[in-house]
């Protein structure tokens, strides 16, 4: 078996090749915990949407219309197990009751607390804006954006699987992406870069 065709690492472990499976899992793991991450889940929920991920390949393996396309199926399951999980994941926060009954004091001049809270209020609305220029960004470009600075970070051999391009053209298209999301934000009068 050639260990680098991934159609036929898929194929294999669709008959029941335990070597394959442990190979598509070694060569995915890395993609498959990304976009779990990448979609601003915790570790806990992240490491669930990765067991379902795996799970969801199991119960479909054999039924993987493009098995060289893989990547791109993991990626795709990976993303929506991870949209499932965030709506269920609005959960509440346990605290414990010394946190209620004892908050913090606050022991700022009424000057510096005024201050700090303006400069909060700009982070915010600066990030506001970014993410709305970001969400007009092209499906594509928000896809690659935020694989990119998932961690850990997969391959760019597993983001070309995922996305089907070519490992050369993921540099210029994120460059591209950049460069978009640049032109919205200059467009809102945002600086493209942090205070």
């Amino acid at each position: 078996m050639h260990t680098h065709d991934t159609g036929v690492l898929v194929t294999a472990a669709a008959g029941g090749d335990e070597v394959a499976w442990r190979a598509l899992v070694e060569r995915f793991s890395g993609l498959v915990w990304s976009v779990a991450r990448g979609c601003g889940l915790g570790a806990a929920d992240a490491e669930e949407v990765f067991q379902t991920t795996w799970l969801r390949l199991a119960e479909h393996v054999g039924r993987i219309t493009s098995p060289a396309q893989v990547g791109a199926w993991l990626a795709t399951t990976a993303r929506n197990e991870s949209f499932k999980a965030a709506r269920a994941g609005r959960r509440v926060a346990p605290t414990s009751d010394l946190d209620v009954l004892a908050p913090e004091v606050d022991d700022r001049s009424p000057e510096r607390a005024l201050l700090e809270s303006e400069d909060a209020a700009l982070d915010m609305e600066r990030a506001r804006q970014v993410w709305q220029a970001f969400q007009e960004l092209p499906g594509r470009c928000r896809e690659l954006l935020r694989v990119l600075i998932a961690s850990p970070r997969p391959s760019y051999a597993e983001i070309a699987a995922m996305f089907d391009m070519a490992v050369g053209s993921i540099g210029p298209t994120r460059a591209r992406c950049l460069g978009r999301l640049r032109q919205l934000l200059a467009e809102r009068g945002v600086d493209g870069h942090p205070a």
